[in-house]
């Protein structure tokens, strides 16, 4: 079977995910790029606002989305893009958590698609400090410049997966996903009718309640750690968090309780301490992957960089990527 595949990455509006503002398509035929596309889009009309964080994140602003086609005028062509292959991105739940809510209240129908997330395979792969995008990309050897461009993110995921098919020898994306012990992803196809996702339903609450995105809660300045929940026994194996063991430090744009929910709905086991066993430490605070470069650390996030450094494999997460991959949103007016 040919090394075939399309990498995909969006970048959204707001913190609801089907809020597409643009997205970078790029084809791999026989472990090569052979074709990019990108698109600017508004997102789908009653969820187009942008939020100040978002913007700052990605730099696409409403002005350069106002001429541009929606993305339910968009998707069609998308579609037909990607054809039957199997997708490809980095922390693809959300990527194709983006595809299912924005048809979602787009009201249109979707095929179903396989997939295959690069932090998870990254991570069979790679001894590395943090598994955001950038360092992976170095990691493979096409260091990333334009990170949050989609297309230049597209581009970054296609050439780490490329480089895990040339370390591993898999004649496919799957065969290389089964060598290291992952599995595929599966994001069924969508008809008006079926079942909100969870996400959506979200947002159609934040909506009728008067609200743009959900606002930040008033807890305390220390974060309180909660209680450690059990892991949902049938979350999606494929979702990166499933089975790691994650830490928090730090404040996120959510309240601690709540990102130990999210994870632990997501397969995930939380704890309130970093110890031999963890394997995930998501850093608030305006945390960026930069600043393990920098030495812009908590305690905790510094004794789990002296863990690393004597050879225990854990990653450090910023709470943006944390909030991708298990559904969340920045705080109001950041």
């Amino acid at each position: 079977m040919a090394y075939d595949f399309t990498a995909i990455d969006f970048e959204t509006a707001n913190g609801f995910r089907g809020s597409a503002c643009s997205v970078g398509l790029t084809r791999v035929r026989g472990g090569r790029i052979v074709e990019e596309g990108y698109w600017l889009m508004r997102p789908p009309e009653g969820y187009d606002h942008f939020d100040p964080r978002n913007v700052q994140i990605h730099g696409i602003t409403p002005e350069a989305v106002a001429g541009s086609p929606r993305f339910g005028e968009v998707f069609g062509e998308l579609a037909g893009f990607i054809g039957t292959d199997t997708l490809v991105a980095h922390n693809a739940a959300f990527d194709l958590g983006v595809i299912r809510s924005a048809l979602e209240v787009s009201e249109l129908s979707g095929p179903a698609y396989d997939f295959a997330c690069t932090v998870k395979l990254s991570r069979k792969s790679y001894s590395l400090p943090s598994y955001s995008l950038p360092f992976v990309a170095e990691a493979a050897g096409s260091p990333l410049e334009n990170h949050h461009d989609a297309g230049a993110d597209a581009r970054a995921c296609a050439a780490v997966m490329i480089d895990l098919g040339r370390r591993h020898g898999g004649g496919s994306v799957a065969a290389v996903a089964a060598g290291l012990g992952v599995a595929l992803g599966h994001a069924p196809a969508y008809t008006p009718g079926d079942p909100l996702s969870k996400a959506t339903a979200d947002a159609q609450g934040w909506r009728s309640a008067g609200h743009q995105v959900p606002a930040r809660q008033d807890w305390a300045l220390w974060p309180q750690e909660g209680e450690n929940p059990d892991p949902n026994p049938a979350a999606d194996p494929a979702h990166p968090l499933f089975g790691e063991l994650v830490v928090f430090t730090g404040n996120l744009a959510i309240s601690r309780q709540d990102a130990k929910n999210r994870a632990a709905h997501a397969g995930a086991r939380t704890a309130s301490r970093v110890t031999r066993s963890t394997t995930v430490l998501v850093v608030g605070d305006g945390f960026a992957a930069a600043d393990l470069r920098t030495g812009r650390l908590t305690s905790k996030a510094q004794r789990v960089l002296r863990m690393q450094e004597a050879g225990t494999p854990i990653s450090i997460l910023s709470e943006g990527e944390f909030l991708q991959m298990v559904g969340g949103s920045w705080p109001q007016g950041s």
